[in-house]
C-alpha cells in the first residue's frame, strides 16, 4: 500500500473521537481488507464496489485513498497503477493548478489580467480587438466567447500551423464572461502564456512546481508547431501520481511541512462560476462540482473514463483510468460517477 503523510480518523481529538468512532472502525477493516484481501464476513461492501468497477468495460484502474490511506489500488485487463495512461482532458485540472502556481508567484498578476498583456507579440494579427480583453479566468473557465475549438473543430484546429494563433482568430459566438463554450483552445492559450511569461517549458514548470514537491515522474507530452506543450490535452500521468496530485488538492495545496499550491486557489478555482451543458455540474478553474451522496465532490475528466475525484468531507480520493481510444459513450462517466458515490457511501 502506498502510504500517505497523514493520521487517520481514529487519531482526531478527544472532543470528536466519539462522534468518528464508527467511520474509525470501518476506515481500519478497509485497511485490513486492503493489506490482506479478505474479509470477514465474505465480500465486504468495498470488495463488491471494486469488482463493479472493473466489470465497467472500459475500466483500466481503480484508487482509492481515505483519511491519507490508499485502500485501494488495482488494475485490471493487464493494466496497473505504475504504468503511464494519457489522461486526455484531465490534463485542463493540472493545467488551472500551474496557472495557480504562477499566480502564486506573481508570474501573472491576477486572474482578472487582460491575456493580451501577457502574450505581448503572440497575439495573432487580425483577431478581433475585444480577444485582447479577454481574461484569464475567463479562459479557465471556459467563457471566452469565442467558437469552440473542441469537438467537430478539434481535427482542422489541431492540424493548424498555428494552434495559438488558431484559437485566438476564431469569432464571437458569446459575450466573454457569459456562458461555458467547452475548448481546449483556451488551455492552450495559458500553456502559451506560461511559457512566455516564465521563459520556461510548461514542462519545466510542471516539472519544477508540481513534479519535485509531489515526488512523481512527468513525462514529455505533445507540442504545437511552435514547440509549446500542449496545454489541456494529452498529458502522460501514471495513476498513482494523479492520486497524489489528488491528495495533494485535497489537504489544501499541502504535502508535508510544504505548501505547493495556495489554499486559496484551490478553494477560487473550486468556486463554480458556470456549468456544464451535458452534466448541468458546476465549473470552476478545471475542476467541475457535483453532489453524490449528499456530499459535495469535486473532479476533473478527460476523454474515454480518465477522472479525478476529490471529496473533502469525506477526506476521500478517487482515480479511475480507462481506455481512452474513441468510441465513448458520454454516459460512461455517469457509472463512473455511480462508483464513486457507492464509494463514498461506504465510507
Amino acid at each position: 500500500m502506498h502510504r500517505f503523510a497523514l493520521q487517520p480518523a481514529c487519531h482526531a481529538r478527544p472532543s470528536a473521537q466519539a462522534s468518528r468512532l464508527l467511520r474509525c472502525a470501518l476506515f481500519w477493516s478497509l485497511l485490513l481488507w486492503a493489506a490482506t484481501g479478505q474479509s470477514a464476513g465474505g465480500r465486504n461492501a468495498l470488495d463488491a464496489i471494486v469488482e463493479r468497477a472493473g466489470n465497467l468495460e472500459r475500466t483500466h484502474t481503480l484508487l482509492v485513498a481515505v483519511d491519507g490511506e490508499t485502500v485501494v489500488a488495482r488494475g485490471f485487463r493487464g493494466h496497473d497503477v505504475d504504468t503511464t495512461a494519457n489522461i486526455k482532458s484531465l490534463s485542463k485540472t493540472w493545467m488551472a493548478t500551474l496557472v495557480g502556481a504562477a499566480i502564486d508567484r506573481g508570474m501573472i498578476e491576477s486572474v482578472d489580467q487582460p491575456i493580451g498583456e501577457l502574450l505581448g507579440p503572440r497575439m495573432p494579427h487580425g483577431a478581433d480587438e475585444r480577444v485582447a480583453r479577454i481574461t484569464v479566468g475567463q479562459l479557465l473557465s471556459m467563457q471566452s466567447g469565442l467558437e469552440r475549438t473542441s469537438g467537430a473543430n478539434y481535427g482542422s484546429w489541431v492540424a493548424s500551423r498555428d494552434w495559438v494563433a488558431n484559437a485566438l482568430q476564431r469569432p464571437f459566438v458569446a459575450e466573454p464572461g457569459t456562458r461555458m463554450l467547452y475548448s481546449t483552445g483556451n488551455t492552450h492559450v495559458l500553456s502559451a502564456i506560461l511559457t512566455r511569461a516564465s521563459g520556461r517549458s510548461t514542462l519545466a514548470l510542471m516539472r519544477d512546481w508540481l513534479g519535485k514537491p509531489l515526488g512523481i515522474d512527468i513525462p514529455p507530452w505533445t507540442r504545437d508547431p511552435q514547440g509549446i506543450y500542449f496545454g489541456g490535452n494529452e498529458m502522460g500521468m501514471t495513476p498513482h501520481a494523479l492520486l497524489v496530485f489528488g491528495e495533494m488538492i485535497r489537504r489544501g495545496g499541502r504535502v508535508g511541512e510544504q505548501q505547493v499550491i495556495s489554499r486559496d486557489w484551490i478553494e477560487s478555482s473550486w468556486r463554480g462560476r458556470t456549468r456544464s451543458i451535458y452534466t448541468g455540474d458546476a465549473y470552476g478553474y478545471g475542476w467541475f462540482t457535483t453532489d453524490l451522496a449528499g456530499v459535495t465532490a469535486h473532479y476533473g475528466r478527460g476523454y474515454g473514463g480518465q477522472v479525478l475525484f476529490v471529496v473533502p468531507e469525506r477526506q476521500m480520493t478517487v482515480v479511475m483510468t480507462s481506455d481512452p481510444t474513441p468510441p465513448s459513450d458520454g454516459r460512461y462517466f455517469g457509472r463512473q460517477a455511480e462508483i464513486v458515490e457507492a464509494l463514498i457511501e461506504a465510507d
